[in-house]
């Protein structure tokens, strides 16, 4: 059928001819009502974005000093967004002369590295930049997730 016939067809029934495929050898047409189709277009384009999960990176601040109260809660937060599966960003801040005792911020990244290993690994080995201690934990897979893992 040539574009002609085609396109008188598409006006007796009061509907557009739309070009689907225009790069091929010979043109894949379709009669259509155009409006509704991009309609449903942006309807499937919601729905797509409405099931995608936002990931976030979120951050968590310790110092070389945090009192083991202070650990177990700023540690039970990680564990959570980790199960959540954020990324989690951990500083250790050196304020002042604390800095000095640097092996207190990598015991205690450390002791956290060690705790947290089966919520989730380390992207790299922690790194001082500047007075910050800082490592970034990804999520691993949970027992009972939806991968199909169990």
């Amino acid at each position: 059928m040539d574009t002609n016939e085609a396109l008188n067809i598409a006006r007796e029934k009061n509907l557009d001819l739309v070009e689907i495929v225009p790069e091929a050898e010979i043109p894949v047409c379709r009669i259509l009502d155009f409006k509704k189709f991009l309609f449903e277009q942006k309807k499937k384009e919601k729905e797509i974005k409405k099931k995608q999960k936002i990931l976030q990176t979120k951050e968590i601040r310790f110092t070389p000093e945090t009192s083991e109260h202070d650990y177990n809660f700023k540690k039970q937060h990680i564990e959570n967004f980790l199960k959540e599966g954020h990324r989690v960003k951990v500083s250790i801040f050196y304020k002042g002369r604390v800095i000095l005792y640097k092996e207190r911020g990598y015991q205690l990244m450390e002791r956290l590295i060690k705790e947290l290993s089966e919520y989730g690994k380390i992207e790299k080995a922690p790194k001082l930049e500047g007075q910050r201690l800082t490592v970034t934990f990804i999520p691993v897979n949970i027992k009972g997730e939806k991968n199909g893992k169990t």
